[in-house]
């Protein structure tokens, strides 16, 4: 373990013949970077720019596309720095940041997740009384909670392991995640204890929430005529691809720290890129074509730069 001015250093070791792909790597994690930022930024100002968007569901999605865009710009700049380095390290404070960052965030999409939900929820089951639920005020709790509340619980387990005593210098990964935690001389209870409670919190709840939100929305389209159905079809489908890419996501992150042995260096290597390569790109393209609006203003716009 480096040590020099007190500054703790981890070796990054997850990656697979960085020598000899180095540009590759780093052509298509600069690409992919780029068009995260192009697609999602798009969107948002799609919703910005036109009034009939300045809805509820639609807040959501922009505000779920930003934390995608912060979620990225959490990861990519240390990855594309390491690619391009002839050692993939990283300070010790710098880990803890970006463990913070990346569970935080990852704990914001499922709130956001939730709280489109349970927009639909209340749009397709409760439309009479909507707009009087789903008020500029209610909004806003809930875009404060899902970042304030996942921001809050992270905080904990990395301040916990702030002073916590390393025995080793290697971590089996790219970036810093929960296999950090094996980095530590003694595991910590009270962290092992809040962190449960935070992926409970967090995690857990909010997707079973999701699937009731759509199983209730699923049995009542049912029950009613063929445009109800349309429209929560229309609108329900995206989300539920969304949730249930992230969801596979986020139960590999979790399940790798306890068979982490198990997995070959290229396997590991794959998978723990699949969080920070297609998910945060398949965001905005699930919501530009598969919701009407969003498609048809995106076409006007092509249209017209065509045009130009």
């Amino acid at each position: 373990m480096d040590d020099e001015a007190n500054v703790t250093y981890i070796t990054l070791s997850g990656y697979v013949e960085v020598q000899k792909y180095r540009y590759l790597y780093f052509l298509i994690m600069f690409t992919v970077y780029i068009l995260i930022l192009s697609c999602n930024f798009t969107i948002v100002c799609l919703i910005w720019m036109h009034k009939n968007l300045h809805e509820p569901m639609y807040i959501f999605i922009a505000a779920l596309l930003l934390n995608s865009v912060a979620f990225s710009t959490a990861m990519y700049p240390k990855l594309l720095i390491d690619l391009l380095s002839n050692k993939q390290i990283i300070t010790y404070s710098a880990c803890l940041f970006q463990f913070f960052l990346y569970y935080a965030l990852s704990g914001s999409e499922f709130l956001l997740l939730s709280a489109m939900a349970y927009d639909r929820y209340v749009s397709i089951c409760k439309p009479l009384q909507y707009p009087t639920i789903m008020s500029k005020t209610t909004i806003s709790i809930f875009l404060v909670l899902a970042w304030l509340l996942p921001a809050c619980q992270t905080s904990v387990p990395a301040i916990l392991s702030a002073d916590m005593k390393l025995c080793h210098s290697t971590l089996k990964g790219i970036f810093c995640n929960n296999s950090f935690y094996n980095l530590n001389c003694v595991s910590s209870r009270a962290r092992s204890i809040f962190g449960v409670f935070a992926l409970l919190d967090v995690g857990l709840f909010p997707f079973l929430f999701i699937l009731f939100t759509y199983t209730r929305i699923l049995i009542i389209s049912y029950q009613s005529n063929r445009n109800v159905r349309k429209k929560a079809a229309q609108t329900c489908l995206p989300h539920l691809l969304v949730l249930i890419s992230f969801s596979c996501l986020c139960a590999y992150d979790i399940i790798i720290v306890r068979m982490e042995s198990d997995f070959p260096k290229t396997v590991h290597f794959i998978m723990t890129l699949q969080a920070v390569l297609y998910h945060p790109l398949f965001n905005p393209i699930i919501y530009g074509l598969k919701m009407k609006e969003i498609n048809k203003h995106l076409k006007r716009l092509f249209c017209q730069a065509k045009l130009i």
